[in-house]
């Protein structure tokens, strides 16, 4: 069996949902495709990434835009990051893995993280600012991902 994941959301909760969602299907033995776009690509960020060459609004964009997945925020009671704190206390009290141990563990077991590359133009992204191992691809290579697959989750 085959899973697609689609992550357009940059928010810490949704991002969890999605990784928790492709390391299950994993441990199942099902292969797995996730397709990052928009602001989902901000949890492929490398928390400190080389510097690149940019225009002046790539480099806003960057600074504007959450640097990696330890970054993200909760899309509901953030509350100017308190909330963000509180659910990941509580997670690692209850040993629920942080998202960059999710993101790790689900590359180490297979799985394939894709970059939209038109959202990368877009955002003013470059390859060497994602962890290593991301692939780019475009609309078509999600679409290819998906027809093959028995469960595709746009979240």
């Amino acid at each position: 069996m085959k899973k697609t994941i689609l992550l357009f959301s940059g928010d810490l909760d949704k991002a969890f949902a999605a990784f928790i969602i492709a390391n299950g299907a994993l441990a199942m033995g099902d292969e797995v495709t996730m397709f990052f776009t928009f602001w989902g690509l901000n949890a492929l960020r490398k928390p400190n990434p080389p510097s690149v060459a940019k225009k002046i609004v790539e480099k806003m964009f960057g600074w504007m835009m959450p640097r990696g997945a330890d970054k993200l925020t909760l899309s509901k009671m953030h509350m100017a990051g308190m909330g963000t704190a509180m659910m990941k206390g509580v997670m690692k009290q209850k040993n629920v893995q942080s998202l960059p141990v999710l993101i790790k563990l689900a590359q180490e077991n297979g799985a394939q993280l894709i970059a939209c590359s038109m959202s990368m133009d877009v955002m003013g992204l470059h390859q060497e600012e994602l962890l290593e191992g991301v692939e780019i691809g475009g609309v078509a290579t999600f679409l290819g991902e998906a027809d093959e697959s028995n469960a595709t989750l746009f979240i």
